[in-house]
């Protein structure tokens, strides 16, 4: 018999209807407690997490990742903040002088600290039978979103999560396909060849599946990438940045 937990990574997708009823408090608290855990660069806690039930916030949360119906029906908010205030003061109560929130590895370390929780609280959440789906168009009004969440100098809204209890539709559809796996784990080396075949393979199979499950409106892999990567969609964070205090002075 496979593993629950494996089984469970195997079979993730993201939730964008739910039912509307709520995640209980003793849940969300367990959640929370597993985000916790999770490994942080040099033990330095530099991530803080923000939720909100206020069925009003998440709605304006939503207005500005775009109007994205899956955060507006979602029961529970969470935003994910690159949190140097708090280093700041554990640094300059002692009489030390923080300078990491001045360089780009300052913003690489608060990024990947975010996205490893982000990993782990959604999978805590899986687990207790909740849906959830990763959201990074708060990025998209993050002038906003800093005003709405009252954060001070040195921190940064970087991603959010939805959580909620999935309709029987969302808990059904199916599991989209990937790139091949001999183009996205390698050993030893990067293989260029294998990676860009596996795109060009991983067309086909999109299509393939799209076409088969009625789904021939969207677009293919190729296309949805241009579609966002042909542009800079969120041009505002670097101002953003500098405006919470993260100088790129590296």
């Amino acid at each position: 018999m496979k593993n629950i937990t494996i089984k469970q990574l195997e079979t993730r997708k993201s939730i964008r209807n739910f039912t509307g009823e709520s995640v209980s408090d003793e849940d969300l608290q367990t959640i929370f407690k597993c985000a916790q855990r999770c490994p942080t660069s040099v033990n330095g806690q530099q991530i803080s997490l923000i939720y909100t039930r206020d069925k009003e916030k998440i709605a304006q949360i939503a207005k500005m990742a775009g109007g994205q119906p899956q955060v507006q029906s979602a029961n529970v908010f969470v935003t994910f903040v690159i949190d140097f205030n708090r280093t700041n003061y554990a640094c300059s109560s002692i009489g030390k002088k923080q300078v990491i929130h001045q360089s780009a590895e300052g913003i690489i370390v608060g990024v990947v600290d975010a996205g490893i929780m982000l990993s782990s609280l959604q999978t805590a959440a899986e687990a207790l039978g909740y849906g959830t789906t990763a959201i990074g168009g708060i990025r998209a009004n993050i002038g906003e979103l800093i005003k709405l969440l009252e954060l001070p100098s040195l921190t940064f809204p970087i991603v959010g999560t939805t959580i909620g209890v999935a309709t029987k539709e969302a808990k059904e559809a199916l599991l989209k396909p990937r790139v091949p796996m001999e183009s996205f784990v390698f050993e030893d080396v990067y293989d260029d060849k294998k990676v860009k075949e596996g795109v060009d393979q991983y067309e086909k199979d999109l299509k393939k599946f799209r076409d088969e499950n009625h789904m021939d409106y969207l677009s293919s892999y190729k296309e949805q990438t241009a579609k966002y990567y042909e542009n800079i969609y969120f041009r505002q964070i670097k101002v953003y940045f500098e405006q919470q205090g993260f100088k790129f002075k590296d």
